[in-house]
């Protein structure tokens, strides 16, 4: 569960510094983050399921609350912290579980995006060649 945390935000850091130089490098790592969190999203409700313990629904009262809380603005661990650090593990679980569904749904838009991006203005070297054949057209 770890190595997965860590992986999917270690590759949205990695997404975000490549998304400088390569859209098709971005949308990799952001795709590597994604599947990450799958496998996070996935290893919580195992713990669930163990345990016998309730998954909530997506519009259960709780489920609800923990989406109201992202949606605010400058929204940190802080936000989280009173109800990560003293509830059961099945709540937290589930908590967890509502972030990293919130953490998808921004990076499938995210990568909507890129791809539209790649689409509309194409990739690194297509760029690069269309400025050296704008170059070349001014000097030559």
């Amino acid at each position: 569960m770890v190595q997965a945390a860590r992986s999917g935000k270690q590759n949205i850091l990695e997404g975000s510094q490549a998304a400088g130089t390569s859209k098709e490098a971005e949308i990799k790592l952001v795709n590597v983050a994604r599947a990450s969190l799958e496998e996070l999203l996935e290893d919580y409700r195992d713990f669930l399921r163990v345990r016998a313990e309730p998954l909530w629904d997506k519009e259960s009262r709780e489920a609800l609350f923990v989406r109201r809380l992202g949606a605010r603005e400058n929204t940190t661990y802080e936000s989280y912290a009173t109800y990560i650090e003293t509830r059961p593990a099945p709540v937290v679980a589930n908590i967890l579980i509502c972030l990293i569904h919130q953490t998808n749904y921004l990076l499938d838009q995210q990568l909507r995006q890129l791809e539209k991006a790649i689409l509309d203005e194409g990739g690194l070297r297509e760029r690069m060649t269309r400025a050296r054949l704008s170059a070349r057209s001014r000097t030559g």
